[in-house]
């Protein structure tokens, strides 16, 4: 009899695993941002350099504050009053909580490779417009039954439609400067506002990038949707803390806005979980390195992942000593819609504690 039992329960836990909640998955990534600020908030010691910080005086009234705990609400309010209430946060290594890259480069193409494939490979180690061989779980998905053609992707860097490989899948994926029309009102004024507005470093605006996901979303109903920011990579590369800090507190508007927006509509409400990463980190040891990233600079290889959704319990800030690989994230994603990717070489987990 307890055997019965015991093959009972085995099996209705199993039922119970392949029935996810989530329906939909919106991923968003934020190019380059560093755990530090996310889990300290602003750098004083940042903050505190002329060479870094221009305004010092309004940048520490807006973000600044006596501890860590008031910085971060502060800078990234989404993630510090709802995230950390009522999804899980990793990647506070203060505390023993490490997500790392299993890539050796620690830059952008090898990240988002690694971020998609769940396969840290060594042969993607260039930031060139080269069309990646591996497979992406976002095409595995798109193939998946009830998910035909609801996948889409928005990108300010126009590198993504490479490292995704849309070319090969047919995915939908609008990035830099594509023009944007879904066939609304709305679409013909954000191409408008692409074409016209002022573009410091070559690329569109991320607020652009976000409003015309937001919209496509809105009009196109994807169930699963992909956002690229791009903006506090460069601002941190141009040695800018003022606009990386800016950066960083309008994405965190963008992520309230869009769980906002999904939680006013059915069909998303209370099915859909949104999961937000980096693609590498920075510097930290020397501060002057705060600026790069690559294979020489050790800090670089340190990432965090912010997720909330049905499916995942309400831990709040993960404090739990473990390491966690930016590989993991591809098959999780697929996990959280009921699905087992496998990459295409090796091997990565799904990160139990997101899919429960």
């Amino acid at each position: 009899m307890k055997y019965f039992f015991g093959i009972l329960l085995f099996w209705l836990g199993n039922v119970h695993a392949q029935e996810p909640k989530t329906e939909n998955i919106i991923i968003v990534t934020m190019d380059g941002m560093r755990w530090q600020e996310v889990f300290g908030g602003a750098d004083s010691a940042l903050l505190n350099n002329p060479n870094y910080t221009h305004e010092k005086d309004g940048i520490e009234k807006e973000f600044g504050g006596n501890d860590a705990s008031e910085r971060r609400r502060k800078l990234f309010p989404f993630l510090w009053n709802t995230v950390a209430t009522q999804g899980q946060l990793y990647g506070n290594r203060n505390i023993g909580s490490n997500v790392d890259v299993a890539n050796p480069y620690k830059f952008s193409y090898p990240g988002y490779n690694e971020i998609f494939t769940g396969y840290p490979d060594t042969a993607v180690n260039s930031n060139k417009k080269i069309k990646n061989k591996n497979t992406n779980v976002l095409e595995f998905i798109n193939k998946q039954k009830g998910y035909q053609g609801k996948v889409a992707a928005f990108s300010t860097w126009d590198v993504a439609p490479y490292f995704l490989n849309k070319w090969r899948n047919g995915l939908y994926i609008n990035a830099d400067q594509d023009p944007i029309d879904f066939g609304t009102p709305t679409s013909k004024m954000l191409n408008d506002i692409q074409t016209l507005s002022n573009k410091s470093n070559g690329e569109r605006l991320d607020i652009v990038t976000y409003i015309s996901a937001r919209e496509y979303l809105k009009e196109k109903k994807p169930k699963v949707l992909y956002i690229s920011f791009d903006e506090t990579d460069e601002y941190a590369h141009q040695g800018d803390y003022d606009h990386y800090l800016g950066a960083a507190h309008a994405e965190d508007g963008m992520l309230a806005d869009i769980w906002k927006t999904v939680q006013s509509m059915p069909g998303y409400k209370d099915k859909t979980t949104l999961l937000v990463t980096c693609d590498h980190g920075r510097g930290d040891k020397i501060k002057s390195q705060w600026r790069d990233h690559g294979e020489k600079i050790e800090d670089a290889g340190h990432i965090w992942i912010a997720v909330i959704g049905p499916d995942t319990k309400p831990l709040g800030e993960v404090k739990t000593p473990k390491t966690l690989y930016q590989k993991q994230l591809a098959p999780t994603m697929a996990a959280l819609l009921g699905f087992h990717f496998v990459p295409d070489h090796g091997t990565a987990e799904t990160i139990s504690t997101i899919v429960q």
